[in-house]
């Protein structure tokens, strides 16, 4: 049953239908649009971090630390003590023993894979153009395990890679200045050496910055090219759980005396920009939910001028002013009620329609359409913010419609 409070909110809201129909437009606007911004943003941003560990992983285990010492006079005779230079460590580069580093990897719980990898600038030249490439050796089998390289093979098959000892995965961007295709045969220049590879498939990433440099080989490949008989450049890691590779790279690093670098370290700066534009957006949008509030704010002020003489009567009637305040922030309540449900509605249809609309980027990541990430908690961040923002506007007006007097009023003093 009704509350006689929430039907009396009723019946003043009648009273100022434009009014209210204005600030649930701003609050339907304002939630609407607060859901479709933090979807594409958060949709961009969650589709980058998938392309990064699929090329790069989720953790790089690179180069070896050696902590720094000094030699430091003491006394008069010139006698020389050491101490470790904390601040300075000087990195090895390279890993001298892979095998031994993957063992002590694999005992930590978070890891789902480990790819030895071994890299090197060479040049690469076609029959037609030649170009500068960067070789990767990888043993095919781990690497699927800690990137999504099987899924960005676009033209050709990793079946027929893993059955050539000489062939190699190249990316679209170089294969197209190379004008290389599958079958196509080409050099790698290393220490002024030619070795002769053949296309076993084209992968796109959509990452310009690997798609026109790597060159995937065996392993046993790379090392002849680039006279490796062993080591490695680094270790690529994939995780379970990625949103923990910080942590995890942290203690590697302090067991294992390597440098060890987690995905959110490699790509603070993108990630920065992502955060900036999910927050000013966020900022931006939520001026409509503000305007709502202060739409809200002037309707049911100009409610409590004009219904002075109900307000007395009601509490000649034995309406405390709790009773009053109530019956005002009924009123806000309920028009936001009803805002909210129809800007979550709007949103989602909205951020349905947009994750449709086509959209051809490369760059930092490929796709052909806008990407949205659905998350209930967009959802609840847009009804949480028209709440403040509608309740604290509707607290003012409320709290003055509870302070006037029946006496006041009919002597004309009530404020």
């Amino acid at each position: 049953m009704l509350s006689p409070n929430f039907i009396i909110a009723l019946r003043f809201l009648t009273a100022k239908r434009r009014a209210m129909a204005m600030s649930l437009s701003c609050i339907v606007l304002g939630v609407g649009l607060f859901i479709v911004t933090q979807a594409t943003t958060s949709g961009f941003e969650d589709y980058f971090i998938k392309t990064i560990l699929g090329t790069n992983g989720a953790i790089r285990v690179e180069d070896k630390i050696q902590r720094t010492m000094r030699s430091i006079a003491a006394g008069r005779w010139g006698s020389l003590f050491e101490i470790e230079e904390k601040d300075g460590p000087k990195y090895i580069e390279g890993i001298d023993n892979p095998k031994q580093l993957i063992r002590g990897l694999r005992q930590f719980p978070n890891v789902s894979g480990i790819s030895e990898v071994l890299t090197g600038s060479v040049a690469i030249r076609s029959s037609f153009k030649s170009d500068s490439a960067k070789a990767y050796g990888i043993h095919v089998v781990d690497h699927l395990k800690v990137s999504d390289l099987g899924s960005q093979i676009v033209d050709g098959s990793l079946a027929d890679f893993r059955s050539m000892p000489a062939g190699a995965l190249i990316g679209r961007e170089l294969a197209n200045r190379l004008q290389l295709a599958v079958g196509d045969s080409f050099e790698l220049i290393y220490g002024g050496e030619s070795h002769r590879y053949h296309v076993a498939a084209i992968y796109e990433t959509g990452v310009s910055d690997i798609d026109r440099v790597r060159v995937y080989l065996h392993m046993s490949q790379a090392r002849a090219l680039l006279k490796k008989v062993n080591g490695a450049s680094f270790l690529q890691i994939g995780l379970k759980d990625k949103d923990r590779a910080p942590e995890d790279a942290e203690h590697m690093q302090t067991v294992l005396q390597y440098r060890v670098r987690a995905w959110q370290d490699r790509e603070k700066t993108w990630l920065g920009v992502f955060k900036a534009l999910r927050i000013s957006s966020a900022i931006t949008v939520s001026v409509f939910t503000l305007i709502a509030g202060l739409a809200m704010f002037n309707t049911l002020a100009m409610i409590v001028m004009e219904k002075t003489k109900e307000i007395a009567i009601l509490r000649s009637m034995g309406y405390t002013q709790k009773d009053i305040s109530h019956i005002f922030l009924w009123q806000a309540g309920i028009v936001l009620a009803i805002g909210a449900t129809l800007g979550v509605l709007v949103g989602a249809t909205i951020t349905f329609a947009v994750s449709r609309v086509p959209l051809n980027i490369t760059g930092i990541f490929k796709t052909t359409t806008f990407i949205v990430s659905w998350s209930i908690w967009h959802y609840v961040a847009a009804v949480v913010t028209a709440v403040v923002m509608v309740m604290v506007a509707s607290l003012v007006p409320a709290r003055r419609a509870a302070r006037l007097e029946p006496g006041d009023v009919i002597r004309g003093t009530g404020q």
